[in-house]
This record gives structure tokens, C-alpha cells and sequence, in this order.
């Protein structure tokens, strides 16, 4: 019988594959980006083909990496489902994540989990990070990825990410009017930072839309209505950040935060998977 490949050199291969960067997918892995490598050249020669081309901005399959990852994918899944049917009842993982956070990825992410453990159930609930918290103190989520919102200190720093101000391409501000603002609702904390630093740097502003979640503001945005204060990560698609042309004031950086009373051995490496993509 021809010698079986390494499961975990597998599972590293497609990690990279997915998520483009060896850092993201030690950090899924809770491993080093040497252990990774080491893994990924030892899959290499046992099959005698190189899979990933590297270069010091990209990580990309090769030719014979595109042919293998299907194969890859498919012998993971085949590993646990025979895990499966020795270790009988699903774990679950209940996960709570800020709109602000989780933007157009998802999809892609909640893919990754699957692949990295098709037999957790992973329930998830999107909503502002002050709603996530208060599901997350009730004992309704084991974890909460939420935006770092006024003085609570709890919870582990995972990423930090950009702010700005963005608008429509063809969006014009009024000559003589307030600065037209699309926010969130009263308790949103990225709503309360953007008022509070156009009132401090003496800008005019009027309140002309409120969404009730980042889909409703983005939409607003791209029709033109308003300027809003986002994150990077969930920018609507083809909306620009016109901060500097319009002398609007900076903005901090987001402290996006994890909290997690996970005690289930079996989920905490799809959680580490999650933050991993998240990052990447």
C-alpha cells in the first residue's frame, strides 16, 4: 500500500490555499508559520509536485495545487465523518458577530469553518456589538466578536481595523448645508464617535438617514443620500473615503474584541479558524 498522506499537512495546504497567507493559517492552526512550512514542503515531496508558488506579497496554488485541492477538500471531509461515526452527537458552536465585523466575507468564512470541522453545528447571530454582549452576558453565545465599545476592559484584542468617512462617487455635498449623515441607530457606539467628533471639530451636521443595520446605511450611502462613518472592512462596494478632500475629522482605529467562555475542546480550533479568516 502506497504510504498515506499527512491529514495535518492537508489540512495546513488547504488552510493556505483558502485564507493566502501562511500567518492566518498558523494562527488556525495554533501553530508556527515554520511548522506550516515544513508540513507544506513535506506534502510536496511526497506527492512530487509543488502546490503553493510564494513570493514575499502572494501566496498562490500552482497548477498542480488547483488539481489537488478538490482532493483535499474531499479526503478532510472523508477524515471526519469516520470521526463521526465514533464520536456520536454534534458540538456546537453559538457565536455572536458585530454587523460592523463581519461584512461581505461571511460566506467565505463560514465555508472555512465547515472545512475545518463539518461536524460542529454553528449557530450564528448578527447584530450590533452593545445587542452581541448582552446575548453574550446572558450565557446565549459561547463567543462574542464584537467592536470595543465604551469602558469594558474584558475580552482579547484580535484586530484592529480602519475607519472613514465614505460616500458615493457622485455624491456632492450641499453648498451651505450641514454635512448630510447616514448613522445607525442612537445606541450604536460607531454612531456616537462620528457625531462626537464632527460637534468637536465644529462641523455642521444633519441627520438625514438612519439604517438599523450596515446593509441599510450602505444602501444609502451608494444612492447618494448621505456620508457615513464605516469601518474598512464593510465599505459598500464602489463607495470612496472622501475624509481628506472634505477635511472631515480622523478617525480611530476600531478595537475589534473577542470574548468566550468556550469550554468544548472540539470548537476551540474552529474559533481559531474563525479569527484567523477574520484577520485574513
Amino acid at each position: 500500500m502506497t504510504r498515506p498522506l499527512d491529514l495535518d499537512a492537508v489540512q495546513a495546504f488547504v488552510l493556505v490555499a483558502d485564507m493566502q497567507s501562511f500567518t492566518r493559517a498558523a494562527e488556525a492552526l495554533h501553530t508556527t508559520q515554520s511548522a506550516i512550512s515544513l508540513k507544506l514542503k513535506r506534502l510536496e515531496e511526497r506527492l512530487g509536485h509543488r502546490l503553493l508558488e510564494r513570493t514575499p506579497r502572494q501566496v498562490r496554488l500552482s497548477v498542480a495545487g488547483l488539481q489537488f485541492l478538490d482532493a483535499a477538500r474531499a479526503l478532510l471531509l472523508a477524515h471526519e465523518r469516520a470521526l463521526q461515526d465514533l464520536q456520536p452527537g454534534a458540538a456546537r458552536l453559538r457565536l455572536g458577530i458585530s454587523d460592523h465585523v463581519a461584512g461581505d466575507g461571511l460566506p467565505q468564512i463560514l465555508a472555512q469553518l465547515n472545512a475545518s470541522d463539518p461536524g460542529v453545528v454553528i449557530e450564528v447571530r448578527i447584530a450590533s456589538s452593545r445587542d452581541v454582549l448582552i446575548w453574550f452576558d446572558r450565557g446565549e453565545l459561547d463567543a462574542a466578536i464584537v467592536r470595543r465599545d465604551g469602558e469594558r476592559d474584558d475580552g482579547e484584542l484580535i484586530m484592529e481595523e480602519r475607519m472613514g468617512w465614505f460616500a458615493a462617487p457622485h455624491w456632492q455635498q450641499r453648498p451651505g448645508e450641514p454635512l448630510r449623515l447616514a448613522t445607525f441607530s442612537t445606541t450604536c457606539g460607531i454612531r456616537e464617535l462620528a457625531v462626537r467628533r464632527l460637534d468637536e471639530a465644529g462641523i455642521a451636521w444633519s441627520e438625514v438617514f438612519i439604517g438599523g443595520g450596515v446593509h441599510a446605511v450602505a444602501a444609502a450611502i451608494l444612492a447618494g443620500l448621505a456620508v457615513s462613518a464605516l469601518l474598512y472592512r464593510v465599505k459598500p462596494l464602489g463607495a470612496i473615503d472622501i475624509g481628506k478632500s472634505m477635511q472631515l475629522p480622523a478617525l480611530p482605529l476600531a478595537q475589534v474584541m473577542l470574548h468566550s467562555n468556550l469550554k468544548d475542546g472540539r470548537v476551540q480550533p474552529v474559533l481559531r479558524t474563525l479569527i484567523a479568516a477574520l484577520r485574513a
